[in-house]
């Protein structure tokens, strides 16, 4: 396992703590951009769970990924009030336009389709989130140009 080290030092901050497992994937996640399925085992025995509650945990939460990201990701807002204002369809219009489903990457790597459900950006929905940038009032239009402004090198 190439992520060993990174593992052993989450771990050594967080393996006394109480309810260590949510915050020490979040640190794997936000070291590695996912949580590599061979760090399962090693986490659960280092903080004396099963390996079924450690990916039970895993995938539970939406944030959490299993597979390497994108460069980018693309996130589409699928609650309600976002719904109400036309999200359903951006969110046809990004999968038809990336060729891609929730959850998967591009071919070339460049982005990852991701739901998620709620940005806190109700008023101006639908909201989508590029990386750490929410988008509010985004329609099909929008989100191409936002797109291609990645594509242009504002990455």
């Amino acid at each position: 396992m190439q992520y060993k080290d990174l593992v052993d030092q989450r771990l050594a901050v967080w393996r006394d703590e109480p309810g260590a497992l949510l915050p020490l994937l979040h640190d794997i996640q936000a070291d590695l951009g996912y949580i590599p399925a061979d760090c399962v085992p090693v986490i659960a025995r280092a903080l004396g769970l099963s390996r079924a509650e450690v990916h039970g945990v895993i995938s539970f939460y939406h944030d959490l990924r299993t597979r390497p990201p994108g460069r980018h990701v693309l996130q589409v807002c699928r609650a309600e009030a976002c719904q109400a204002v036309g999200a359903r369809e951006l969110e046809s219009h990004a999968q038809a336009t990336l060729g891609v489903d929730f959850g998967d990457t591009t071919a070339d790597g460049a982005l990852t389709l991701e739901p998620v459900y709620c940005l806190g950006n109700c008023a101006c929905g639908p909201s989508v989130r590029i990386d750490d940038a929410v988008h509010g009032r985004v329609d099909a239009h929008r989100l191409d140009v936002l797109l291609a402004q990645l594509q242009d090198g504002a990455e």
